[in-house]
């Protein structure tokens, strides 16, 4: 088989995360103080892939260029490609075209995580060489998701968010293709509502007799599109983490477990119980910062305690008697104490708001 290339779609506009997504791109979102786009990027370098396109639309495309560059940071050349209308995924790939050519290649949705990384999958794509292989992963609720029904391990049908499923196998955010994806996308009509279905082209191949092989995932996957699916691709990454502290921690304060400290980061007089990351700059005063937490650069938390729960950068967290779980705090958001202060708080807050606490 060819050398594969990568295809990462990242045009979504991210309207299930807003007000976060209103002014950032959801493929930017930090699980572990890193983009979410970064951890897919990094899984096809590890897995030989270095030739990589990135779909971008025209509300985001400006800052996914900016913060993933040339794309030297992974080891790998980007080229981005703009879809100037979201018309499905297998439009996607139609408007990628001209960079794909004749190769095989890896389509990762922008969004997902996938536990293990893609290496294992591509060297069975490229051992058994199918026309495509498609990632499968049993969930609770197959109407949210691309689902396909298998008889005796071979694809048989897939249909796009089913009413009334007939199999719990959805469709994981990872596609491996050769060229005839290409030729599957010029053969269907726009689903009813609106959009090239990427489901509708493989149901093409299947109809067409091409071998589409199905591999159902045991680890996790985690699609980041909703504010608790984010949290835990954030627990599971910082599951991984292993200690290393290079920032600046005083006698008064305690350090304990899987902990990652960046340089110029300050803990004072505080509580950090891993695994947790804290970010380049951000200082920590008079506080706790609990398990499954990620704090991002240049962030603040004083006389606070906050757990489980993702600040991005130059959020502060002053004065607070509660503690703050589970929350999603954008770049700037100040939340501070009132004169009246209840037990817990519970926040999804976007880019450059402040909150009083009364």
């Amino acid at each position: 088989m060819a050398h594969l290339k990568g295809l990462i779609l990242s045009g979504g506009r991210g309207t299930r995360l807003r007000p976060i997504t209103h002014t950032s791109a959801k493929q930017l979102v930090p699980v572990a103080n890193q983009p979410v786009l970064f951890y897919g990027i990094r899984s096809m370098v590890q897995a030989g892939i270095t030739e990589i396109g990135i779909i971008l639309n025209p509300e985001t495309g400006g800052e996914i260029r900016e913060v993933a560059g040339d794309g030297s940071q992974f080891g790998a050349q980007i080229t981005y490609i703009d879809q100037t209308s979201p018309d499905g995924l297998a439009h996607a790939v139609l408007t990628a075209e001209p960079f794909l050519g004749e190769s095989s290649f890896v389509m990762y949705l922008g969004d997902n995580l996938l536990q293990g990384g893609i290496s294992e999958l591509v060297q069975q794509f490229e051992q058994h060489a199918p026309d495509a292989m498609i990632l499968l992963q049993p969930v609770e609720d197959p109407t949210a998701y691309g689902v396909a029904e298998l008889q005796d391990g071979r694809v048989t049908r897939l249909v796009e968010k089913p009413q009334e499923p007939k199999s719990d196998l959805a469709l994981v955010g990872v596609y491996l293709f050769t060229k005839r994806i290409l030729q599957a996308a010029k053969a269907i009509d726009p689903s009813p509502r609106g959009e090239l279905e990427i489901t509708d082209a493989i149901q093409w191949q299947v109809d067409q007799g091409d071998r589409v092989e199905p591999h159902v995932v045991h680890g996790w996957w985690k699609d980041t599109g909703k504010l608790a699916d984010m949290l835990e691709a954030n627990r599971l990454i910082l599951e991984t983490i292993e200690r290393r502290v290079d920032g600046q921690v005083d006698e008064a304060s305690n350090v304990e477990g899987r902990v990652i400290i960046e340089a110029g980061a300050q803990i004072v007089r505080s509580v950090v119980r891993g695994p947790v990351v804290i970010g380049h700059d951000a200082v920590i005063t008079d506080s706790y910062v609990g398990p499954y937490s990620a704090i991002a650069r240049d962030a603040v938390v004083e006389r606070s305690e906050v757990e489980h729960s993702i600040l991005l950068e130059r959020a502060k967290l002053i004065g607070l008697e509660g503690r703050i779980e589970s929350s999603l705090l954008g770049r700037d958001v100040i939340v501070r104490r009132g004169e009246r202060t209840p037990r817990a708080y519970r926040f999804m807050v976007g880019d450059n708001s402040e909150i009083e606490i009364l």
